[in-house]
């Protein structure tokens, strides 16, 4: 089953925000449950009112449903592009993501299909994750959206997001942006990270090496933190940041528990020392002693808070690690 022509967006939130920030994490596993959920929220008119063809994408739903008892569903989802169910801070699905891809342009369709949840801003949230997937990830050159001309919400949406208007007609206005203009978005602060975070020169050389043979999700993460970061000499790190090489004590939910970040070569969960291409290492690069955080690790929606920087190279000369 293709889901191939809904269109749009419909009113109504990367994955690292401030706890009192909306929070959307993207997750690309389908189950029946979902699939489920899905038909129910494509037959809100509510939810369709600004897209095309989506009583033929509910039957379809319903058909997939029918025919197979398939736990999961993911790759009847993704033909044609991929699919994402987009989870809020507690893990309850809120809404959809789907990524086309055609030669080096994508686009962009989400809903936020739980009417319960508009108007707190996730479809602003939802939309940056899907920009970090089709750029990071998808390495698309221009993301595309088209949206109803009277679908208001998505249309403020898009544009404070940093969407331009290519074309309109009285049915459709589409929308881009492109890989050049979201980088810049995201190093200077625009894209909705209110959250600056700090790495080091070297540290920032070494892990954008580093990156290019790296695959997965936290490496997406990473690369998103690092195009993000707040660039500094070594010598000028405040000395309450994580940085390559440190230990901290961290906040795992309510469990306490001391993690070194190291090189994906030194890594050895079992004592401690955490790849920054891991979950965690990804998400604790460049934070500070106090900062909080959520973070979605081993499928779940995790809340890390910085309690204290124990060890860091710079603070202590050691600037040859």
């Amino acid at each position: 089953m293709a889901i191939t022509a809904m269109k749009g967006f419909h009113p109504l939130q990367t994955s690292v925000v401030k706890m009192n920030k909306p929070f959307i994490s993207l997750c690309p596993e389908i189950t029946r449950a979902h699939a489920l959920t899905l038909k129910d929220w494509l037959e809100d008119e509510r939810v369709t009112c600004y897209l095309s063809d989506s009583r033929d994408v509910s039957r379809s739903i319903e058909h997939v449903i029918d025919r197979t008892q398939l736990p999961i569903l993911t790759h009847l989802f993704n033909r044609g592009g991929r699919f994402f169910m987009a989870y809020d801070r507690h893990d309850a699905p809120v809404g959809f993501v789907r990524l086309v891809k055609t030669d080096s342009n994508c686009e962009i369709v989400l809903v936020i299909g739980d009417s319960d949840k508009w108007g707190r801003n996730l479809g602003a949230r939802t939309l940056r994750e899907g920009m970090k997937r089709a750029f990071l990830d998808m390495r698309a050159e221009k993301l595309i959206a088209k949206i109803h001309p009277d679908n208001s919400r998505s249309l403020k949406a898009f544009v404070r997001s940093g969407f331009v208007l290519e074309n309109e007609t009285p049915a459709l206005k589409s929308f881009s942006m492109t890989a050049g203009r979201y980088l810049q978005f995201l190093r200077e602060g625009a894209a909705g990270d209110s959250t600056g975070i700090y790495i080091t020169e070297i540290d920032k050389a070494r892990l954008e090496s580093l990156i290019v043979f790296e695959q997965g999700p936290a490496v997406v993460e990473l690369e998103h933190e690092l195009e993000r970061a707040i660039v500094v000499k070594p010598q000028h790190v405040a000395g309450n940041v994580v940085t390559m090489n440190s230990r901290a004590l961290l906040h795992l939910d309510d469990e306490a528990i001391e993690v070194a970040l190291v090189y994906p070569d030194d890594a050895d969960s079992s004592a401690g020392k955490h790849s920054v291409c891991s979950d965690i290492g990804a998400a604790i690069l460049g934070y500070r002693e106090g900062d909080a955080i959520d973070w979605r690790i081993s499928a779940r929606t995790r809340r890390i808070e910085i309690r204290k920087v124990l060890y860091q190279p710079e603070a202590a000369g050691d600037f040859h690690l």
